[in-house]
Formats: C-alpha cells, sequence, structure tokens
C-alpha cells in the first residue's frame, strides 16, 4: 500500500499562526500534532502536542520530573498561559530532527513507518510527486492510522 493511499485529510497551520489556537486545534480534534505549512502549502515542520508540553512546562520540572507533584491544579491549568501571545514558530523545535517526516504518495509502508521512527514524529504528511518535501500536501497519516495498516498482517505473523 502506498502513502497516497493511506493518506487523509488533515488540518494543518501556518508558522505565523497563534500557538495557543494551535494547542486547542490539537485538543479539540484530538489529533497527535499539526502540519505546519508555508504560504505556498508546502509542509515545512509538523508540531507534534508532546512539543507544546515541552514548551508549557517549566524546564526544571522537564530536568527533574520529581518537582512535579508540588504542582497543584490551579498550577497546572495555568501553564498554557506561556502560549498567550506566542506564534507556532516560538514553539517549534529548532531544526534538530534529520529529516522532515514528508514522504511521497508513492512511498511504501515500510518507508513511512521508518521515517516515523526516526524522526519521532507522530505524524507524516504526504505529497504529491517524487520531489518529496516540496510537493502539494495531499493529506497526513498518523501513527494510529500506520499501525491499524500494520497490525492485522502481523498480527498472524510470528516475530522476526
Amino acid at each position: 500500500m502506498q502513502a497516497h493511499e493511506l493518506a487523509r485529510p488533515f488540518p494543518v497551520t501556518r508558522p505565523e499562526a497563534d500557538a495557543l489556537e494551535a494547542a486547542r486545534m490539537l485538543a479539540e480534534r484530538r489529533l497527535p500534532g499539526l502540519i505546519v505549512v508555508d504560504d505556498d502549502g508546502y509542509p515545512v515542520a509538523v508540531l507534534p502536542g508532546s512539543q507544546i508540553l515541552r514548551f508549557v512546562v517549566p524546564h526544571y520540572v522537564q530536568a527533574d520530573p520529581t518537582l512535579a507533584h508540588v504542582y497543584d491544579e490551579g498550577h497546572a491549568d495555568r501553564m498554557c498561559r506561556r502560549l498567550v501571545g506566542r506564534k507556532v514558530r516560538d514553539v517549534l523545535v529548532p531544526e534538530r530532527a534529520p529529516r522532515l517526516p514528508v514522504v511521497p504518495g508513492d512511498a511504501q509502508v515500510m518507508e513511512i513507518a521508518a521515517l516515523m521512527a526516526e524522526t519521532h514524529s507522530p505524524v507524516v504528511a504526504v505529497v504529491d510527486g517524487r520531489e518529496g518535501r516540496r510537493g502539494r500536501l495531499i493529506g497526513a497519516i498518523t501513527v494510529s492510522d500506520l499501525l491499524e495498516r500494520l497490525l492485522p498482517a502481523s498480527a498472524a505473523a510470528p516475530d522476526d
């Protein structure tokens, strides 16, 4: 099965979009992440929900998670205030990822799975053409979509 067959329409955002609105979109639609596109509609990044959490959770709590227990619910509810006035580009991880999580429409399931694993991305953008990242967005494949496709085939097979 090829990527274009697995891809489905998926919400996008832009680097200059409001970060709090992007977080709301993730929460309301129960998405693992959002595809970030440029003005021409080309994917430039994936913003996973975990990255939003990395942005709102204080660095000292990330460094020592045992400190998290001192936060009551009122403090936890106010964590997202850090997103107020921020743009999506402010919460994106700097270009550390080895590759952009984008595949051409003719990519095979194993290529998609390998890219998700390599980039630690719960979402892969699917673009038209073999030109890869500069193709037009067709849709996206989530890790849930991919596992749903892989599990029936691997459930009956012995471990390799």
